[in-house]
């Protein structure tokens, strides 16, 4: 056993210096980080991502929205100005009315990537006698 070796070894680490830099220095910066914290808890919050779930579909008024979301008109309204603040829905304006889409093709990519990915992991974890129903 090599003591010197274990001892100059960061604790956690395997000892593969030479990967674990190229990890760091693929990483991305650390507002790059912040930014896709935020985006994805905006995903968290089931009001919003129903919201989102429903553009899919193409862009609808806040009285829609909030009906095939289930929500009040109000709660619609202040969801889609966080949504709109962080630049994942946009509006269109046709007199009084307000109309919803999703931002552009990243935001759909993203909620359809993760709606199929639900399918997929349902699909393999709730097989009746599996002991997960």
């Amino acid at each position: 056993m090599n003591i010197s070796s274990d001892v100059a070894r960061a604790p956690g680490t395997s000892g593969n210096s030479g990967r674990l830099a190229g990890v760091r220095a693929s990483l991305p910066p650390d507002t790059d980080v912040a930014d896709l914290a935020d985006v994805f808890g905006l995903l968290s919050d089931p009001g919003r991502l129903r919201l989102m779930v429903a553009l899919l579909s193409g862009e609808l008024c806040v009285a829609d929205l909030a009906a095939a979301a289930g929500m009040s008109e109000s709660a619609t309204s202040h969801a889609l100005r966080i949504l709109r603040a962080h630049r994942v829905v946009a509006v269109r304006r046709s007199g009084r009315m307000a109309f919803y889409s999703l931002a552009d093709g990243h935001v759909r990519m993203l909620l359809e990537v993760a709606l199929v990915h639900i399918e997929h992991s349902a699909m393999i974890h709730d097989h009746p006698g599996d002991g997960h129903d």
